[in-house]
């Protein structure tokens, strides 16, 4: 393939591939909603770890006279 052939068809790829992110940006949203986005993610964080902490807590049996 010529280079020119080349340098074409990567100019014409780039120019498509730049339209369509142009179309696909996410719309801006305030800092009130991105701060409660971060909150939420902190809080299902912190419920993780305390439930895998609960999960491999050592446990002992329980004794229940018959």
């Amino acid at each position: 393939m010529h280079a020119d052939v080349h340098h074409l068809l990567h100019t014409v790829a780039s120019a498509e591939l730049r339209s369509r992110a142009g179309e696909f940006r996410l719309p801006r949203t305030s800092l009130r909603a991105r701060a409660g986005w971060a909150l939420v993610e902190v809080g299902l964080r912190l419920t993780a770890q305390s439930r895998d902490a609960a999960a491999t807590a050592p446990r002992t049996a329980a004794f229940h006279p018959a």
